[in-house]
């Protein structure tokens, strides 16, 4: 069975980090672009984040562009999204999810280009 699980979501601080974690099972995650996207309530879901590994490339959206970093780890088979100086904006469900393809720029940030889903990790910034 192909799945994704997310890990590592809370409440933090505005300023403040955290760490997402997404394992697979029956699957690698050195093929297809991994991708993590949020949606906050009321709002629809956005990429964050992307990453081909056969491609090379990894992107994010703007409003995260410095301060969270895509990171991937072949020996553990996980990927992970290492957020900083977080801010209240940031507040969402964070979703890590696979596609069916390398994907590059312009691609790799559509959800409807993604076909395995995790089950989300709540993300909270507040004071």
């Amino acid at each position: 069975q192909l799945q994704v699980v997310e890990s590592g979501g809370g409440l933090v601080q505005p300023g403040g980090s955290l760490r997402l974690s997404c394992v697979a099972s029956g699957f690698t995650l050195d093929t297809n672009a991994i991708g993590w996207f949020r949606q906050a309530p009321g709002k629809a879901r956005e990429g964050v984040s992307c990453s081909s590994a056969r491609l090379g490339g990894t992107y994010y959206a703007d409003s995260v562009k410095g301060r969270f970093t895509f990171a991937r780890d072949a020996v553990t088979n996980a990927v992970y999204l290492q957020m900083n100086s977080l801010k209240p904006e940031d507040t969402a469900v964070y979703y890590c999810a696979v596609a069916a393809a390398p994907l590059r720029f312009g691609a790799c940030l559509l959800s409807d280009r993604y076909v395995t889903w995790g089950q989300g990790a709540q993300v909270t910034v507040s004071s």
